[in-house]
């Protein structure tokens, strides 16, 4: 069968392949159409196997909550470079996937990557991946996801490079208000959400270099036991304060911790996740 110049536009068109790959795909399958697309996807598969040494440091932090089943998933893609983060098709993509995780709660990536898209009919999430990878020609995959169902709040930064999951307990949760609590969890990073949640290598570290700083201080040399004792108790309700949610003074209010605006709400704290993207986990 004859290859044309329409043949190979509509292929391009269609798969934002480069021409000659358009040409290629076309002739190796006999001018068949979908065929052609078939070829260039396995084509892609083989190119992607390289591209994906590549490190993925950027891309994007995606959300979805199904409001009719209290479901919330959140989702780091990762790509390689931070323009493709930005581009509508890899946004798309993430959403797309944060979509599925909520829908079809998959157990783990390698599960998430063989599921039917619930977004696109007749293809996989790695049917969806290579998709978008025909077109930017990136290495591109989902790196970490959480899913919960429950009272969910949200937060993604607008450029997508942090995101916060909230889960908390409670007759009802007004949105807006879950909301910015994890606008405050943005902002703030506390380490954990409650007291009792601080690893206790971490609360033990952070006891010791409040101990040396009380101890090294010349102000406190003549100061008796007791006493230092309660400057160290100071230093650690402070640092507390800081680094842990419940404790830190509320974002859009100081004169309340983020502990005491959920109490008057009837809201429980169950436990929040705070992506940014390029971390290690």
């Amino acid at each position: 069968m004859a290859i044309t110049a329409n043949d190979v536009k509509t292929l391009r068109d269609r798969t934002n392949a480069p021409m000659m790959e358009c040409k290629t795909a076309l002739t190796e399958s006999g001018g068949d159409m979908e065929k052609a697309i078939q070829w260039l996807r396995t084509k892609a598969g083989s190119k992607i196997g390289t591209f994906a040494a590549r490190e993925t440091a950027e891309g994007r932090i995606a959300y979805h909550l199904d409001a009719a089943s209290g479901v919330g998933a959140i989702v780091e893609m990762r790509c390689e470079t931070a323009p493709v983060s930005k581009t509508d098709q890899f946004i798309q993509l993430a959403n797309e996937v944060a979509k599925q995780i909520a829908l079809k709660n998959p157990a783990n990536v390698d599960e998430l990557l063989k599921q039917p898209s619930v977004a696109v009919p007749g293809k996989t999430i790695n049917d969806r991946i290579m998709d978008v990878f025909q077109l930017i020609r990136e290495n591109m995959k989902p790196h970490r996801f959480t899913r919960w169902q429950g009272l969910v709040g949200d937060y993604v930064h607008h450029d997508g490079s942090v995101g916060v999951m909230l889960l908390v307990e409670g007759a009802k949760a007004d949105p807006q208000l879950l909301r910015d609590v994890c606008m405050h969890i943005t902002a703030r990073n506390p380490v954990a959400a409650t007291k009792d949640d601080v690893p206790a290598d971490k609360l033990a570290k952070e006891t010791e270099i409040a101990r040396e700083q009380t101890k090294n201080d010349p102000k406190n040399a003549s100061k008796p036991a007791n006493i230092i004792d309660k400057i160290l108790e100071g230093k650690m309700k402070t640092w507390l304060a800081e680094n842990v949610l419940l404790e830190q003074p509320f974002v859009k209010d100081d004169t309340k911790t983020v502990g005491q605006l959920l109490t008057a709400s009837g809201l429980k704290l169950v436990k929040f996740v705070r992506y940014k993207v390029g971390e290690i986990g």
